[in-house]
């Protein structure tokens, strides 16, 4: 694939199903011009070896400085002020200072902290179903009903995990509005919706602002007065303490929002695999319950990753990539999603398998940038997962699987309603669920 002929990485068909254009790629080679919706030409890196070897070479960069003019004409970023105060968090820092923001955020999301708040994750996912079932069209768990599963659920458990985990105080966080999260989203100037999307990222700037000053004032022992006390004492500027906030608050939840749903569809589409599931998670669950519960969870998150696609990387000179020589600032993406099908590394990759082990998916990612928040969400899928199954029994898609709109999203895989019957199959419309490979 030539220079001159970028692949388009956007469009309904392939944000439906882009496994099929990743099988391709992979064939082709590990490295592929392709052009993004913004307009901007980028380099995208497909296959299990090139992605680890690309995530772990220390010849890329994330810093947007590393970026030429030519993508800093058409990039999808914010305009300033907000691209300057926003956007130095952990995904767009270098050694060493990315070393130094890593450090303050880790501790919050180490396996041990997470596992001592299971219980109440659990509570917490227990009082969204509770008031979704309990809501007039759902008709209550045993007479059956459809419930959009977003709306009721996914969308708001992980930020109220989130917000126990980062000390955010529950008036606070009752004000976040989620519609602030598509500020990832950006639109070019010349978008029609360009004001709309800069209203989103004053809303969520002015809340940034009332978070910190809010912390700064009633100090607690939890990550955001860690991160206040960091900024005054020096150690990050204001305006990484913010970006942090804004990482925290944008990429720690919204990516487990999209994960709910690519796992609950995969199981919809796999009902041998999903009566398997439900059988374990009913009432008091074994050790073996429990282990084939993790396992499943790991399958899904390789089987198709909320998370598809990484941020930018950058060569800081002329370099070659497998073959392929890339221009200094050029923007260089790796493919998680094609990773994670690569057959090379996962024998039937195509293939749902709830026992596969070892499973080493790069759903959330790999080296010193891998997701700092991965043991926290692992906890939330597994909660999540058996929850759905457990209080939405003979669940099934309410609506045709071709009707599931798939988010617009570059980075991002999803959808942002999932309608579900679930009760006795009279009680409810159901599109079906068609076995898909």
């Amino acid at each position: 694939m030539s220079r001159s002929e970028p692949l388009p990485l956007y469009g309904k068909e392939y944000k439906t199903d882009p496994y099929p254009l990743y099988r391709k790629l992979r064939e082709e080679g590990p490295v592929h011009a392709v052009n993004f919706p913004s307009g901007v030409n980028a380099w995208l890196v497909t296959g299990y070896e090139a992605a680890q070897d690309a995530l772990t070479d220390d010849r890329l960069g994330k810093n947007h400085d590393l970026g030429n003019s030519a993508w800093r004409e058409r990039a999808a970023i914010m305009p300033e002020p907000q691209h300057s105060q926003l956007q130095v968090h952990l995904l767009h820092q270098d050694p060493p200072k990315h070393t130094v923001m890593r450090k303050l955020v880790t501790e919050a999301f180490t396996p041990r902290n997470v596992e001592r708040k299971r219980a109440r994750f659990e509570e917490l996912a227990t009082e969204l179903l509770d008031a979704a079932l309990a809501a007039p069209d759902a008709g209550g768990e045993a007479a059956g009903g459809v419930v959009d599963v977003v709306s009721a659920f996914a969308a708001h458990f992980p930020f109220r995990v989130l917000a126990e985990v980062i000390g955010l105080p529950d008036a606070i966080a009752a004000r976040f509005d989620r519609d602030w999260g598509k500020v990832v989203q950006p639109v070019g100037p010349s978008d029609p919706q360009r004001p709309v999307y800069e209203g989103r990222l004053r809303g969520l700037q002015n809340y940034i602002a009332e978070v910190v000053e809010h912390k700064r004032a009633h100090p607690a022992d939890d990550l955001l007065t860690k991160l206040v006390r960091a900024c005054e004492a020096g150690e990050i500027t204001k305006e990484e303490q913010d970006s942090i906030v804004f990482q925290l608050l944008v990429a720690g939840q919204e990516p487990v929002t999209n994960q709910i749903t690519t796992a609950l569809i995969a199981l919809l589409r796999h009902p041998a695999e999903l009566r398997r599931l439900q059988e374990a998670v009913s009432g008091e669950m074994s050790d073996a319950d429990q282990a084939l519960l993790a396992r499943a969870v790991e399958e899904l998150l390789r089987y198709d990753s909320a998370f598809e696609l990484t941020t930018w990387r950058f060569f800081a000179e002329d370099s070659d990539l497998f073959g392929t020589t890339i221009p200094a600032g050029d923007s260089i993406i790796v493919s998680l999603c094609a990773a994670n099908r690569d057959p090379e590394r996962f024998p039937d990759a195509d293939t749902l398998d709830l026992d596969r082990s070892p499973n080493p998916h790069m759903a959330f990612g790999h080296g010193i940038h891998f997701c700092p928040g991965a043991a926290l969400a692992r906890v939330e899928l597994q909660i999540a997962v058996r929850q759905l199954l457990l209080r939405l029994p003979q669940i099934r898609l309410a609506v045709p699987d071709e009707d599931l709109v798939w988010v617009g999203a570059v980075l991002a895989r999803g959808v942002n309603e999932l309608p579900v019957a679930y009760g006795p199959t009279d009680a409810a419309p159901s599109g079906g669920c068609p076995v898909r490979h």
